[in-house]
C-alpha cells in the first residue's frame, strides 16, 4: 500500500501497517512507488501529483482512497475509465461545516466583523443589525454535507430550499428541492446562497456574472464547496459594485491565497483558509475512516463511500449502493470516544 503523503503522516495507521507493506511516498516519488501497488491512500487530498504518477493499467492500484470528499484531484481519464474503486471521506466534514456556515451567516448578520473593526479602533459605533429568522436560504448541494447545512440553518429559523440534480418536493431537510437548471431563477428569493455542491462539469463557473446579477442587492455568498464553483473574477466585480452584500469564501483558486490577491481586501468579502470543515480530532477521524475501509478490503467485503467515477461523487442519499442501510451523515452518539466519526466505521 502506498501512502500519499507530505511531512505529515497519517495518525493511527499501526493495524494496517501490522497487516500491508505501507509505503508513505511524497509526490515526487510516487511515480515510482506506485505501479503494482494494491492501494493508494491520498492523505495529502490537494496534491495534483496521482495523474502523472498513475502506471499502466496492468500495474495500477485496485483501489484508491482519497482523505476529503472531493474528489476532483483524482477526475483523469486513466482512472475514470479503468476497474480500480475509488472511495472517498464523505461523513466526516458534515456537521463541522454545517457549523461553519451557520457562524458565517451570523457573522453577515449580526455584523461580527464591523464590531471587531470598530474595537481594533476604539470605536464605540451602536448600531442595528438583522435577524436571520424567517430568511430565506438556498443551499446548493443536496448531498450530506448540503443536508447538514439545510437542518442547521432551519434549526435557527431560516427557511432553507435546495439545488439539486432533479427538483423535488417535501425534502425531509430542504422542503422543495429545485433542478439545477432552476438556479438562476431561484436566486432572486434569497438571502442567503450557501455552495456545497461537487465540482463536476456541470457545476463549475455555476456562480457567474448572471448568476451574481439575479441575487438580490443584500444578499451574501458563502462557498463552502470548490472555489471553481464562482468565477472568481465575475464575483470581484460584484462586490467592488455592491451588486450583492456580501460573500464568504474558504476555497481559492490557488491555496494558500496569495498575498496579492485583491480578495484580501474586497469590501463584504471574508477569507478562511480552507479550513470550515476542519475540527479538533479530524485527521484521526479521517484516518480512521480509511482503517475501517481497509478491514472490509481486506475481508473481501463491499467499500464504503464508492465514489460514481462519472458523476465524481457518492451517489444517493447514504453512502452509494455498497452502503446501503448504512448512512454517513448519522449522528455518533457522545461520550463513545467515537465523536464526529460516522456511524458506519463503529460497526
Amino acid at each position: 500500500m502506498v501512502v500519499l503523503c507530505g511531512t505529515d503522516r497519517p495518525p493511527g495507521l499501526e493495524p494496517v501497517e501490522r497487516a500491508a507493506d505501507v509505503r508513505y511516498v511524497p509526490a515526487d516519488r510516487l511515480a515510482a512507488e506506485l505501479p503494482g501497488a494494491d492501494v493508494l491512500f491520498v492523505w495529502d487530498f490537494t496534491s495534483r501529483a496521482v495523474p502523472a504518477a498513475w502506471p499502466a493499467a496492468d500495474a495500477a492500484p485496485g483501489w484508491v482512497h482519497i482523505a476529503s470528499a472531493g474528489v476532483d484531484t483524482l477526475a483523469f481519464d486513466a482512472l475514470r475509465d479503468g476497474d480500480t474503486v475509488l472511495t472517498n471521506s464523505r461523513g466526516v466534514f458534515d456537521a463541522a461545516i454545517a457549523e461553519y456556515v451557520l457562524g458565517l451567516v451570523l457573522a453577515f448578520a449580526k455584523d461580527l466583523p464591523g464590531t471587531l473593526d470598530a474595537q481594533r479602533h476604539h470605536d464605540w459605533r451602536h448600531r442595528e443589525t438583522e435577524t436571520i429568522a424567517g430568511r430565506p436560504a438556498l443551499v446548493v448541494g443536496t448531498g450530506p454535507i448540503g443536508r447538514a447545512i439545510a437542518r442547521l440553518l432551519s434549526a435557527a429559523g431560516l427557511r432553507v430550499s435546495g439545488v439539486g440534480r432533479t427538483a423535488r418536493r417535501d425534502d425531509p431537510d430542504f422542503g422543495e428541492v429545485h433542478a439545477a437548471g432552476e438556479l438562476r431563477r431561484v436566486l432572486p428569493d434569497t438571502d442567503f446562497v450557501v455552495l456545497a455542491a461537487p465540482l463536476t462539469a456541470q457545476t463549475t463557473g455555476m456562480i457567474d456574472a448572471a448568476a451574481l446579477a439575479a441575487m438580490r442587492p443584500g444578499a451574501r455568498l458563502i462557498n463552502v464547496g470548490r472555489s471553481p464553483l464562482v468565477r472568481t473574477d465575475d464575483l470581484v466585480a460584484a462586490l467592488r459594485s455592491g451588486s450583492i452584500a456580501g460573500a464568504a469564501l474558504d476555497v481559492f483558486d490557488a491555496e494558500p491565497l496569495p498575498a496579492d490577491s485583491p480578495l484580501w481586501t474586497l469590501p463584504g468579502l471574508l477569507v478562511s483558509p480552507h479550513m470550515s470543515g476542519d475540527f479538533a480530532g479530524s485527521l484521526t477521524t479521517l484516518a480512521q475512516l480509511f482503517v475501517a475501509n481497509f478491514d472490509r478490503w481486506r475481508q473481501g467485503r463491499p467499500l464504503h463511500n464508492v465514489v460514481d467515477k462519472h458523476l465524481g461523487y457518492v451517489p444517493g442519499g447514504a453512502a452509494g449502493p455498497a452502503t446501503a442501510g448504512h448512512p454517513v451523515d448519522e449522528v455518533p452518539v457522545a461520550g463513545t470516544g467515537q465523536e464526529g466519526l460516522p456511524a458506519w466505521t463503529r460497526t
